[in-house]
């Protein structure tokens, strides 16, 4: 039976954690024993960390990575690495602030065989203009640099081969911002078997986003030189 590992970072997310593990937990249902939902968990100041260990009395399958640095994409490293390192067949990862439907997990899943990867596309998205606006011009980017044609690179919903992960993470530095960006790139850019899927993208549930516009800009700009250094050593 197919192992997964459902993966979501998370920081200040006292609003929406509970109800995000509540939501998602069930996905576990039917797959392999290993199977868990894990959270990576770093430098909040709120009561995220304090919620999901009470959550684990109940959520046995519930495991918190706590010694990864605190940003949004070395989470997302580091969740990607602890999967591989378990030998888990399929990594999906999501976000923990709400965002996202469970109920639109079914038809990736079913998917899995087909595919290396399977990415949500997000047409409408309730996050805001300006939000897609960036994924525009990150898209045109990349496009740009790497010849790639991607509707949507960075969709916090998507079901990947651990085996296929694994031949790209380690591309990156563990510290780097947009890891996802860089993966679907990958995916593309080598013809790995992908496929884009529409989903729904909700407003934020609760609490503040921190990743502002002013800091996606300075993520952005970073990114350009990022960008031709990853391009160094693709083929």
């Amino acid at each position: 039976m197919d192992t997964i590992y459902v993966v979501m970072p998370a920081y200040n997310e006292e609003a929406n954690i509970e109800e995000t593990v509540r939501a998602w937990y069930g996905i576990l249902d039917g797959k392999g024993a290993a199977s868990r939902l894990v959270i990576a968990d770093s430098g909040s100041k709120d009561r995220t960390h304090e919620i999901l260990l009470s959550l684990q009395k109940d959520y046995p399958k519930l495991e918190i990575l706590e010694n990864t640095e605190k940003q949004h994409g070395p989470k997302v490293i580091a969740l990607y690495d602890h999967a591989i390192k378990n030998g888990i067949d399929y990594i999906f990862q999501t976000d923990s602030d709400g965002q996202t439907n469970p109920e639109e997990f079914e038809r990736f899943w079913k998917l899995r065989k087909k595919y290396d990867g399977i990415f949500g596309l997000r047409n409408e998205r309730g996050d805001g203009k300006a939000r897609a606006f960036v994924e525009r011009v990150v898209c045109a980017i990349l496009r740009m640099y790497f010849g790639v044609k991607i509707p949507d690179a960075n969709a916090p919903f998507r079901l990947m081969r651990t085996e296929t992960v694994e031949k790209y993470l380690y591309k990156m530095k563990p510290d780097y911002n947009l890891p996802n960006i860089m993966m679907t790139t990958y995916f593309v850019y080598y013809h790995e078997k992908t496929k884009f899927i529409p989903i729904s993208f909700r407003p934020r549930q609760g609490g503040v986003n921190s990743i502002n516009i002013p800091k996606i800009v300075r993520i952005g700009w970073k990114a350009l030189g990022d960008f031709r250094e990853l391009k160094k050593g693709m083929k």
